[in-house]
């Protein structure tokens, strides 16, 4: 008779963005619930650590207190939601050089390749929407704009708004790391039916919920080209 697998044990790590979200558990809950959902028995989950920080900030004590607690234990480290980690890509790499075992609830089939390369396409973007948001407000400041006041949110603006969230609504996070990941597959040689079965098989579906298929994919590419 063949031994019976060790048991594995897990360091949960957690982050939320604000202390007002910290007190009140607003996202932190969640992201509890989604590892008690990933990991059956309580008794593999091991002590959590819980981070207070704007995603922005280069200081994670706490991840680093995890990254160590799960060295001395030999447990996985366990991230509810693959964004709660970092959208600064060197977290990512020195999680990646630090040699211990990491799983994300919401991808676990996601390795450092798969998660260095969201975590690089994250940072850029977030580099480049903070580069446009000063670069637009530099603009309006010369045209003779008084920055802050209710007089500037003219009825074009307001469009803008509109329809900056209607578009936001459309692109779930989920859809954006599968159409990067689509865009990666595609410039490397893949066919739409081979994307189409990399994403099913890492877990991702359509916004509807349903399995991807090579016209799917096609209007994945083509609406984020469009973006």
């Amino acid at each position: 008779m063949a031994p019976a697998a060790p048991t594995k044990f897990y360091t949960p790590y957690y982050r939320v963005s604000t202390q007002k979200q910290g007190q009140s558990g607003l996202g932190l809950e969640a992201q509890r619930t989604a590892v008690r959902t990933f990991v059956a028995d309580p008794s593999q989950l091991l002590s959590e650590f819980v981070e207070i920080e704007s995603g922005k900030k280069n200081q994670r004590p706490q991840l680093l207190a995890a990254i160590a607690e799960a060295r001395r234990t030999g447990s996985t480290l366990l991230i509810a939601k693959l964004d709660r980690l970092s959208r600064n890509a060197g977290f990512i790499f020195a999680l990646r050089d630090s040699g211990v075992d990491f799983v994300c609830c919401d991808m676990p089939d996601a390795n450092t390749l798969t998660v260095g390369l969201f975590a690089v396409i994250a940072q850029h973007e977030r580099e480049t929407i903070s580069k446009r948001t000063k670069d637009a407000l530099h603009a309006k400041k010369a045209r003779g704009a008084k920055l802050g006041s209710p007089q500037n949110f003219t009825a074009a603006v307001i469009v803008q708004g509109q329809a900056t969230m209607q578009r936001n609504a459309r692109q779930h996070p989920a859809n954006q790391q599968a159409a990067q990941l689509a865009e990666l597959l595609r410039d490397t040689g893949h066919t739409l039916w081979q994307i189409a079965h990399k994403l099913n098989a890492s877990g991702y579906r359509t916004r509807r919920g349903n399995m991807f298929q090579a016209t799917t994919v096609q209007r994945l590419l083509s609406n984020k080209a469009s973006l």
